[in-house]
């Protein structure tokens, strides 16, 4: 279970797992209140919905959760647990006849090789992921949409490891990030001082060391493109405006660009999400940038440190 609490951000996460198929999906959503929310999207093969009206000058600011899925483009289709959720319990964007809750959302495929093709996160999954949501005692590791991510994939699954979900909070003088990343990149994973923790193994299990044999025209028996993906939220517990939210998603960004090399490339569907609260002291954009940096750095380490190996692909974590 995570250290971290979410309390202060006034966010709840719930996951629901299929671990016979590999997959799974995991919500972020309000305690009791909607969010405001921003974007980066830094890979160039994403799975993704409702992204684009986290877009400076779109209508709606507020969203009510953010769904983190496995499945590809088929757990897409899960968002429809979550709106399910929340129109039960009256949130969402007021139309007058009732409301529509804003679900953005991301995907990971993890439809190989761990697990069954056909296994996809559902409908009824999100849903009880949402009820089960909870602030404190997360579980991270080889969890919700964490559960069938690999990672270090220029080898193939041969030469791949576990991947999974993190959780991480960095804290400054009055503000704090949070951060929740499911991992499962094409590249290699690396600690605070640069060194490779997990990735593409050669046969007497030393790395490869991915971005420097990709510059080098070594030949890649990894998936296809659109086949790996961090997808990732960084939460603040002040409040900030979409421009100064949307700067904050893409600062969160470097920092996984530093974390897995190479990342955001034609092969992943690299994404960001921001949330802060609607309303309630102002903070510091360049601070909020900062933390939220540290916090996802933080949380992509842990995804892959807390990951259990299956199926013959090496995790960090003991079963």
């Amino acid at each position: 279970m995570s250290a971290a609490s979410l309390e202060r951000f006034g966010l709840a996460v719930g996951h629901a797992t299929d671990a016979d198929g590999a997959t799974g999906c995991t919500v972020v959503r309000g305690v009791s209140a909607a969010h405001r929310a921003a974007c980066a999207v830094l890979g160039r093969a994403t799975g993704t919905r409702e992204t684009a009206l986290l877009e400076p000058g779109h209508l709606v600011e507020r969203v009510d959760a953010i769904l983190l899925t496995g499945g590809s483009a088929y757990g897409l289709d899960a968002a429809a647990g979550v709106m399910r959720w929340m129109e039960a319990r009256g949130r969402g964007f007021n139309v007058g006849a009732g409301v529509v809750p804003i679900v953005p959302a991301a995907v990971i495929f993890d439809l190989l090789p761990l697990g069954r093709f056909d296994a996809r996160p559902t409908a009824q999954m999100a849903y009880e992921a949402c009820e089960t949501a909870r602030s404190t005692g997360i579980a991270e590791g080889s969890v919700g949409a964490g559960t069938g991510a690999t990672v270090g994939k220029l080898r193939g699954a041969a030469g791949a490891m576990k991947g999974g979900l993190g959780i991480a909070v960095a804290e400054g003088h009055g503000c704090a990030a949070a951060a929740i990343a499911v991992v499962n990149a094409f590249g290699d994973v690396r600690d605070a001082a640069g060194n490779i923790i997990a990735g593409a193994r050669l046969e007497d299990g030393s790395f490869v060391d991915t971005a420097r044999a990709v510059a080098a025209g070594t030949p890649s028996g990894g998936f296809t493109a659109g086949t790996n993906t961090t997808i990732c939220v960084v939460a603040l517990d002040c409040a900030l405006s979409r421009v100064e939210l949307q700067a904050v998603a893409r600062s969160a960004g470097t920092g996984l660009l530093s974390r897995i090399t190479p990342a955001g490339t034609l092969a992943d569907g690299d994404v960001v999400f921001a949330l802060a609260p609607m309303d309630g002291p102002k903070g510091s954009a360049a601070q909020a940038e900062q933390l939220a940096r540290q916090a996802l750095e933080q949380a992509i380490e842990r995804a892959v440190r807390l990951a259990v190996g299956r199926d013959g692909v090496p995790g960090l974590a003991a079963s």
